[in-house]
């Protein structure tokens, strides 16, 4: 994988409303972790990388998101958005990148950690909470509706998950919490901001 290509998918958000999280020190490991990149350093493995984190049971699902692209987990883990790879799951919780590079373990306390030890939030049975705090920020209805909690406490929902009932229903809030994860933007003055279109975009 280029560092351009790495740099850009940590870096590139789109067209959505934004608003600012107090997250001053997840924004500066995103700056350290991508000047690491630019500079050509090789991250770290994460924690429990070879033995696997929370163990998932994966079924075939889809997010079906209003005006974008479907999001879906196929049977082997593969993630895709209208067709093309976007990462990979499995069922010890290990999550590779399109090119199989290790991304992120989902430890067995919950926590998703990624590579460099980056913290990349909690992630729950239908419930996910942001990198740097403790209160759901997403959540998967029993309909199967993605539902975003504001900081101002409003609620809006992003599509609907198909085929996530049952035990499955932790690898859909997973592969949400992924996106939401990547749609952080760091901002010059404001600190981290969350792109509330989740998966538009986002340019893996």
């Amino acid at each position: 994988m280029s560092r351009g290509r790495v740099a850009g998918r940590l870096l590139s958000l789109d067209r959505s409303r934004r608003y600012a999280l107090p997250v001053q020190g997840f924004a500066r490991s995103v700056l350290l972790l991508v000047s690491c990149f630019i500079a050509g350093c090789a991250p770290s493995a994460p924690p429990r990388w070879a033995e696997g984190g929370s163990a998932l049971l994966i079924t075939p699902a889809r997010w079906d998101r209003p005006n974008e692209d479907s999001i879906e987990i196929q049977p082997n883990g593969r993630v895709v958005e209208g067709g093309r790879l976007r990462f990979v799951i499995d069922r010890v919780g290990r999550v590779t990148d399109e090119d199989y590079e290790p991304f992120a373990v989902l430890q067995p306390d919950g926590h998703l950690v990624g590579t460099d030890n980056a913290a990349l939030g909690y992630v729950g049975v239908s419930n996910a909470a942001p990198p740097t705090g403790e209160r759901a920020w997403l959540s998967l209805q029993p309909d199967g509706r993605v539902v975003f909690f504001e900081p101002n406490g409003d609620r809006s929902v992003h599509g609907v998950w198909l085929g996530c009932d049952g035990p499955g229903r932790r690898a859909c809030t997973l592969v949400t919490q992924i996106f939401a994860v990547r749609n952080y933007r760091v901002q010059p003055q404001s600190g981290v901001s969350f792109g509330v279109g989740v998966g538009v975009g986002i340019g893996f």
